[in-house]
């Protein structure tokens, strides 16, 4: 019996080291992928929430600038208390994408992501 992984085709044996190694390649990158799914979702949806003026849009635009740039945008975790339930579960899609896709910078998800990112870091909403 074989077993496929990341395109390679390796003869099935059981625990041995290099099959343990494939198996967390395997197990990290479809954590990447999960990540992916649901945390690019969740950023247009606070993407659009940030743009409006309103005391949630201000606590997402500061959660996503401290993504964008945790030095320059320092953020206080509390602040995501004030954030309803699903404004909550898309900040964490969002970390989690952010933590641990690692394919891009958060903005880079988003068209005109630095521009937009920056027109926030003014004090701009939309």
């Amino acid at each position: 019996m074989t077993t496929q992984i990341m395109g390679a085709i390796r003869p099935k044996t059981p625990n041995t080291q290099l099959d343990l190694f494939f198996q967390e390649i395997l197990a990290h990158d479809q954590e990447r992928k999960a990540a992916t799914e649901t945390g690019i979702p969740a950023l247009i949806r606070l993407a659009n929430v940030a743009k409006r003026d309103t005391g949630q849009s201000k606590t997402v635009r500061l959660f996503l600038l401290g993504l964008y740039n945790g030095y320059r945008f320092p953020f206080n975790l509390i602040t995501l208390r004030s954030l309803d339930k699903e404004l909550f579960d898309d900040c964490m899609a969002v970390l989690t994408l952010d933590a641990r896709a690692t394919a891009k910078e958060v903005h880079q998800y988003l068209s005109n992501g630095g521009e937009l990112f920056e027109h926030w870091a003014q004090g701009g909403a939309q």
